[in-house]
């Protein structure tokens, strides 16, 4: 079957960018395609995706490169670099080996606009890629130029969302 690896992009102040790709990743195990994903930014055993993924034998691999508290909420700290820039090499391992048909690199957007990630690299990371290879990048603020090179980008616009009200974020739709 012949495949064209694509850029997907999934930014915007709206939820569902993570949601988007988890999807992706599951219509791609469907199709028989293996899977990455590398989460940054983020360090949460309690969300419903890994749980699925733990009890499933689908081909999707998830790696989470961050710590508990997401960085948004926080102050920048040196644990934060390091852990982006182990997700970093774990995307070139990755590129290199060519286990993967679909790699996800979850919150990239926003590790390399709070600077744990250098733009450069992803960059050149993305400019390198198999042919073969779908890449998915989620998060805030993609840069301008990711967005040009792209296949397919999709802005998710925040217009109405619970905490508005102040509902907590519920078990299934947030996490």
């Amino acid at each position: 079957m012949y495949r064209q690896g694509l850029i997907c992009v999934f930014t915007g102040n709206g939820a569902g960018k993570s949601s988007a790709a988890f999807g992706l990743a599951l219509r791609a195990s469907g199709q028989g395609l293996k899977v990455l994903i590398l989460q940054f930014m983020k360090l949460n055993k309690n969300i419903g995706e890994l749980k699925a993924l733990e009890e499933s034998t689908l081909p999707i691999r998830l790696e989470q490169h961050g710590q508990r508290a997401f960085f948004k909420t926080r102050t920048c700290e040196t644990k934060d670099i390091f852990l982006a820039s182990r997700g970093m090499e774990a995307f070139k391992m990755a590129l290199g080996s060519d286990r993967y048909d679909m790699i996800i690199l979850d919150e990239i957007n926003l590790a390399v606009y709070f600077g744990l990630v250098d733009w450069g690299e992803l960059r050149w990371l993305i400019e390198e890629k198999p042919p073969r290879l779908h890449l998915v990048l989620t998060g805030r603020n993609a840069q301008p130029e990711l967005i040009e090179m792209a296949d397919l980008v999709t802005e998710m616009q925040e217009i109405k969302h619970p905490y508005q009200k102040g509902v907590p974020a519920q078990a299934g739709i947030e996490f």
